[in-house]
């Protein structure tokens, strides 16, 4: 597995991280953008994003025990509260798409919790941290390369 150098055009690269900062901004609650990114990315088994945004949760005041039972949230009790929930299960139906579609109540449960433009945001989110993980995986980037 040898990390392949070249990520992307630079104005690639700047198109997503406009489409990343904008989504989170749009999203209102830097907390849950994290939760968002970091659950997709363990969905996408993208270790340099994970290192990345579990840093980057941490210095947003995530608690740890999220951190810890983000994997397995479903059956984490009260950990997560019910637009945390909401959020990450149109996380993952986003990302894995396994019916081919985002099923209505996934989606309906979202809609319940974030106003039309917030929910938007959080699909963008999900969007962009999937393109980000498929960019880092297919070029095998490992951990460790992201500074504050």
């Amino acid at each position: 597995m040898t990390p392949r150098t070249r990520l992307l055009d630079p104005e690639v690269a700047r198109a997503l991280s406009t489409l990343s900062a904008t989504t989170k901004q749009g999203l209102g609650d830097p907390a849950l953008a994290e939760l968002v990114v970091i659950r997709a990315s363990q969905l996408n088994h993208c270790a340099f994003c994970l290192d990345m945004h579990l840093a980057i949760a941490r210095r947003h005041g995530v608690p740890e025990r999220q951190l810890d039972l983000l994997a397995a949230w479903e059956e984490a009790g009260d950990v997560f509260d019910e637009r945390e929930r909401a959020a990450l299960a149109l996380t993952e139906a986003v990302t894995v798409l396994t019916e081919g579609f985002v099923p209505d109540e996934v989606y309906e449960r979202a809609a319940q919790h974030f106003d039309e433009v917030r929910l938007a945001h959080l699909i963008g989110l999900v969007v962009a941290i999937n393109n980000w993980n498929r960019v880092m995986v297919s070029r095998r980037i490992p951990p460790g390369g992201y500074t504050p």
